[in-house]
């Protein structure tokens, strides 16, 4: 069963749940990376900037009150300082004293098959992220994208060959994964092996939050896949403008985390939020029959109850949720203080 959703991961990969990375032993603080200006042979230019390392507190808490309860929130973001190792005093303590955790809102999808079956879909399911009648990726975005994709390929990737038979979607995520990793941040760089560790000792309920989407039968669904043209040409666009010109401000964000410096993390551009990639996924006739393009506002609803209900019935509950998602005018804490609820920024 596990194979099986690891390969429909792949299938949806633009709606996949976040990833649980294991972090090491903090080790003591150590000296931050400078990284000096470069300008490639491919004319792409490295901007000097400073790569976080060793322990770090990360950002102060949101609190939301009622009465004498609160709910105490910290804002994720991805990617992060490829070597950074979080240790928070402030989150211990929190869960230390909760009743309750609520994990991050996710949408999930279950293929409900049995683990051999599973297993005999596995190679179609890997596969399901080629073109469809083995075009080449030459043959399906324009040329001045496919003369971008080659520079930045060269750059990031390497020799690659087998990259050149996905689809612009998969082919821009391998880009932007391998981009990353040469720019001193992780993407899969994660909070909750602390918070797991906080919660193995003191025992507080976990809330898990999640729009489940079951699939009955994938074979049916892999066959209409291989056959299906997705609009990801902006996604792939985008996400090589991303790298581009939005690498220095990344690693100014994942740093800004790192730290706790909420000013600068704030007065930043935002984060470029993937609408053109997931809408590739989730507006695709499969998608719609699927539901994915209702599952985010369901698992945000979600959210929203299990927060209220905690914020009603504990003294002290620690959540977690995307910086994206609880900041600005639609984020979580602009909806709770709607609700007449008090939410009070961390340091306040």
């Amino acid at each position: 069963m596990r194979k099986t959703m690891l390969a429909t991961t792949i299938l949806m990969a633009a709606l996949a749940a976040p990833v649980h990375a294991q972090v090491a032993e903090a080790p003591a603080d150590t000296p931050a990376i400078p990284q000096q200006a470069t300008v490639g042979a491919d004319g792409i230019r490295t901007e000097a900037t400073v790569i976080v390392d060793g322990t770090q507190p990360g950002p102060g808490l949101w609190l939301v009150r009622k009465g004498g309860n609160d709910l105490w929130i910290l804002g994720t973001l991805n990617p992060l300082p490829a070597r950074m190792q979080w240790q928070s005093k402030q989150v211990e303590q929190v869960i230390a004293n909760a009743q309750e955790v609520i994990r991050t809102p996710y949408v999930s999808m279950k293929v409900d098959t049995g683990w051999f079956k599973g297993l005999m879909l596995l190679p179609s399911m890997l596969g399901a992220r080629k073109n469809p009648d083995g075009k080449r990726l030459q043959e399906v975005v324009s040329p001045q994208s496919y003369a971008r994709w080659k520079t930045l390929k060269a750059r990031y990737i390497g020799n690659d060959g087998g990259v050149e038979k996905w689809r612009p979607l998969f082919a821009a995520q391998e880009l932007y994964q391998e981009a990353m990793k040469k720019s001193g941040l992780d993407n899969s760089k994660s909070v909750w092996p602390v918070i797991n560790k906080a919660i193995e000792t003191h025992h507080p309920n976990v809330t898990v939050v999640k729009e489940e989407i079951v699939v009955k039968d994938p074979k049916p669904l892999l066959k209409e896949w291989s056959k299906t043209t997705l609009d990801d040409l902006a996604c792939f666009d985008n996400t090589m403008t991303r790298i581009e010109t939005d690498l220095d401000a990344m690693r100014a964000r994942a740093n800004a985390w790192a730290t706790g410096d909420m000013a600068a993390l704030q007065s930043l551009p935002p984060a470029y939020q993937w609408e053109a990639c997931s809408s590739a996924i989730t507006e695709a006739g499969i998608g719609r029959r699927l539901g994915f393009g209702d599952a985010n506002q369901k698992v945000r609803a979600k959210w929203m109850a299990a927060a209220e209900a905690a914020l009603d019935k504990n003294s002290v509950t620690f959540a977690t949720v995307d910086m994206k998602d609880l900041l600005g005018a639609n984020g979580f804490l602009a909806k709770l203080k709607a609700k007449g609820y008090t939410v009070l920024a961390p340091d306040e």
